[in-house]
């Protein structure tokens, strides 16, 4: 009775620091603090089950254990730090998918020992279902975003043979709980079928959806998860699973809604499916374009009141995170007003902007979201976009026909003056052209932004 007063204990105060860190983590300024207190909540709950657990472990096992709590800490430690900041969306693909490959093999693992009790196999069934898809589509999310699978990839009428295959795992599913069946060929199968699943899921979804993928597989791994800790009465697996899921799941839906679609349009086709790779042409508006250099945006911003910086993965393949801080201090040191400009789906995954700028220490308050920060563009005198493109595209308002019509964005183009740089004029992961480009308000600024940004700094500095 101590002991389950003990490690119950222990579960409600990890759970209280879930539910804490997770609220934390709604804020930048407080996102770190929140991270740290739900992963020492985490802490304190495996240690709390290694070593106040009911019964007898044999040596060997807790061996073992530490062994693998050791191997994973040093790997997922060397790891995260020595990641680039552009890989970070790669490296949430893969720790996620890590999170889902680890309730499908709880499933298996736990199958024959509850053979007879309905309610137990089924939920071991869906949680095979469910994490062998976050898991293989986890890493077929990697692949796209590592560039490795460069283009989405269709079957023939994929849309029937996905449905068909989904239909299928669950018709197979059912039987094999409502049969009693205690075949490990049948469960490998089941398996198996369902890592097929996860690639077909992720294979035909293109890349400018990748934010709304991963933070959906995120809940798959939150769901699968909590169907662990409810097969096992583990509360404190059941609460970190469950506000994972639903976290996932509201941030998917907050995903959609900022590119204006449906999660059935993301999942089913859209314009996430038109990636084009470098040199390739593409419809769109055409016409003349103005060449700034960067003597003449030096000058721009050196007379300016208010700078309004709108940063996009190009900032973050070009690692130019610090030298884009450094410039807004020379600015500020100037007397301009300066400002970010974040949009929802800016980059690779949700929030990738405003961790990228966190690395630099940018003040959380110079962070605007676009709701906030859009009423203000007819009083700014420059807006800098560097290596963003679809979520300035002036398409998603004036041209019906557009497949980002409708999607809110920022709405740079009111704006005094409007620079952009781009390495070339090849259109962002929607794969169509960006209208802002042709604007008469706007001047490009082609260049790596790293070796573009340097320069403006040390124009700006002779002025």
């Amino acid at each position: 009775m101590e002991y389950i007063f003990s490690l119950e204990i222990i579960y409600l105060i990890a759970s209280i620091t879930y539910i804490l860190g997770l609220k934390m983590l709604g804020n930048p300024e407080t996102a770190r603090n929140g991270n740290l207190i739900a992963a020492g909540g985490m802490t304190i709950a495996i240690f709390g089950t290694i070593f106040l657990y009911q019964g007898e472990i044999p040596m060997l096992i807790y061996s073992l254990i530490g062994i693998g709590l050791l191997l994973g800490t040093v790997v997922g430690w060397l790891v995260a730090k020595k990641v680039a900041m552009t890989k970070m969306p790669e490296l949430v693909s893969i720790f996620n998918g890590m999170g889902g490959a680890s309730a499908a093999l709880i499933g298996l693992i736990e199958f024959n020992h509850y053979t007879g009790d309905t309610l137990s196999i089924v939920t071991i069934l869906a949680g095979i279902i469910i994490g062998s898809i976050s898991f293989s589509g986890s890493m077929i999310a990697w692949a796209k975003l590592n560039g490795t699978l460069n283009k989405p990839f269709r079957l023939p009428k994929y849309n029937l043979l996905n449905n068909l295959m989904f239909v299928l795992l669950i018709v197979f599913a059912a039987f094999i709980a409502w049969s009693g069946s205690d075949s490990q060929l049948y469960l490998y199968i089941l398996f198996f079928g369902a890592l097929a699943y996860g690639v077909l899921f992720v294979l035909p979804i293109g890349g400018a959806d990748m934010p709304v993928v991963i933070s959906l597989l995120n809940s798959f791994t939150g769901l699968a998860a909590a169907l662990g800790g409810f097969l096992y009465g583990n509360m404190v697996m059941l609460t970190g699973g469950i506000l994972v899921g639903s976290a996932g799941t509201i941030l998917t839906f907050a995903m959609c809604d900022a590119m204006n679609r449906s999660l059935v349009n993301v999942i089913f086709g859209g314009f996430g499916d038109t990636d084009l790779t470098v040199g390739e042409g593409t419809d769109g508006p055409q016409g003349s374009i103005k060449k700034a250099t960067v003597s003449d945006v030096a000058i721009l911003m050196n007379y300016s009141q208010r700078v309004i910086i709108v940063p996009g993965y190009g900032l973050a393949v070009a690692q130019a995170q610090h030298a884009i801080h450094e410039l807004e201090q020379l600015l500020e040191k100037k007397g301009v007003q300066v400002k970010y400009a974040i949009h929802p789906v800016a980059g690779r995954m949700p929030g990738h902007m405003n961790v990228l700028l966190a690395e630099t220490n940018v003040a959380y308050e110079k962070l605007a979201e676009m709701d906030d920060v859009n009423p203000e563009f007819p009083n700014t005198d420059v807006v800098f976009v560097v290596g963003a493109n679809d979520v300035v595209n002036p398409a998603a308002h004036n041209d019906p026909s557009s497949p980002i019509y409708g999607m809110p964005i920022l709405d740079v183009e009111n704006a005094k003056s409007i620079i952009i740089n781009k390495r070339t004029m090849n259109p962002g992961y929607a794969g169509i052209q960006n209208e802002l480009f042709f604007n008469d308000k706007t001047s490009m600024l082609f260049g790596d932004a790293k070796s573009v940004i340097q320069a403006l700094i040390s124009e700006l500095k002779g002025m």
